[in-house]
């Protein structure tokens, strides 16, 4: 481990690693809110790096050829990794032993395996390991969890999220993204992957981290020509005790989308998009008293990724076990994925067994 280096402002030095995935816009973009600074940046592909300073305004000086490098001549204090997810590992691996803090790009790993080797070297060397996703900074599921925990519409019964848009080859998604997410030994799959990692990461924030006793799964590959390599189309069921959670994960859509429903005893709490709540409350047969709410940012700075990260290495926030980018909740979310994968290859329910990972166990914890 090493002292890390800091600037004239105290702001807190980040290294992006990789610049492949195009959510790295969202870190440049963050920059400009003064919360931080990107001390350096891995990227060997120097046609690639020169066209996001061209875009972003950075100096090529900021550019390495690998994070070992950038690491001895930046000293950061934490990373951003922003490469192919089965390049997650490696950021770990080596980040960890010098004390670096990470944040990965959602899903937290390629796989079950990977997560257990990113867990243990996150808990060994007592670093901060998160996970981002766009939904956890959307206003309207904290507004969901807020009126379940009060009882607003009873009992938990039923969730169903909703993340998709028209696939990425419609979308003219960037080739150096193309490469890796479609290839599901870079990516750990399609859709499936991709999108259904959000509905698993929102349930389990909701059960506060319950695991799911069974996970069931369906896939199809309705565009062969634009993803030839992995799944596009993925139904997942979550089996709990007393309720049930269905994942829609797509890129057949011809509008996206990020949505949520939750289905009460006495009501249903819509997460329309990041600011559109609406909450129905029962009547009758098909009767309902209907509020709808257009919410604001989250305050800061529960607003972005980069400055909450930033509260949580300077210890001003401590998250919650299975809060939405914690560790305990994103080795779970691997677990119901990997689950998912076995579920549509064989046809098959499958059983999760506890992991024995985790710090404590949570198997009868439940959210109402």
């Amino acid at each position: 481990m090493f002292a890390f280096a800091t600037n004239a402002q105290d702001k807190l030095n980040i290294g992006v690693v990789g610049l492949t995935h195009t959510h790295v816009h969202w870190i440049f973009e963050s920059q400009k809110r003064g919360d931080f600074v990107i001390s350096g940046i891995v990227e060997p592909d120097k046609a690639l790096a020169r066209r996001y300073a061209k875009r972003h305004g950075f100096s090529m000086d900021l550019v390495y050829p690998d994070m070992a490098t950038m690491l001895d001549k930046t000293r950061p204090a934490a990373l951003a990794a922003f490469g192919s997810i089965a390049e997650h590992l490696e950021v770990v691996q080596t980040a960890a032993p010098r004390g670096i803090h990470v944040m990965v790009e959602k899903p937290l790993a390629l796989n079950m395996k990977h997560a257990r080797q990113m867990y243990k070297l996150a808990k060994q060397h007592q670093i901060h390991l998160l996970t981002n996703y766009e939904t956890t900074w959307y206003p309207t599921n904290h507004k969901v969890k807020h009126q379940l925990e009060n009882d607003a519409v009873g009992p938990l019964r039923k969730v169903i999220v909703r993340d998709g848009h028209k696939g990425p080859v419609k979308l003219d998604i960037n080739a150096e993204f193309l490469d890796w997410l479609l290839d599901p030994a870079q990516s750990g799959g399609g859709a499936l992957m991709d999108f259904g990692c959000y509905g698993a990461n929102l349930m389990t924030w909701l059960k506060n981290g319950q695991m799911p006793t069974h996970v069931s799964a369906i896939t199809e590959q309705l565009q062969p020509a634009n993803h030839p390599n992995v799944d596009d189309e993925a139904t997942i069921i979550l089996s709990y005790p007393d309720n049930q959670a269905v994942i829609q994960a797509s890129w057949n859509w011809p509008i996206g989308r990020k949505d949520m429903e939750v289905y009460g005893t006495s009501g249903v709490l819509y997460a329309d998009n990041r600011t559109q709540f609406r909450q129905r409350t029962a009547r009758n047969y098909d009767d309902f008293d209907e509020t709808r709410v257009t919410l604001e940012e989250r305050p800061y700075p529960y607003d972005d990724p980069f400055s909450y990260l930033k509260a949580v290495i300077e210890g001003s926030i401590t998250p919650a076990p299975y809060d939405l980018s914690s560790l305990e909740n994103n080795m779970r979310v691997m677990q119901i994925l990997d689950a998912a994968r076995r579920s549509a290859s064989n046809g098959q329910r499958v059983s999760l067994s506890p992991l024995p990972e985790l710090d404590r166990q949570t198997s009868e914890s439940s959210t109402r």
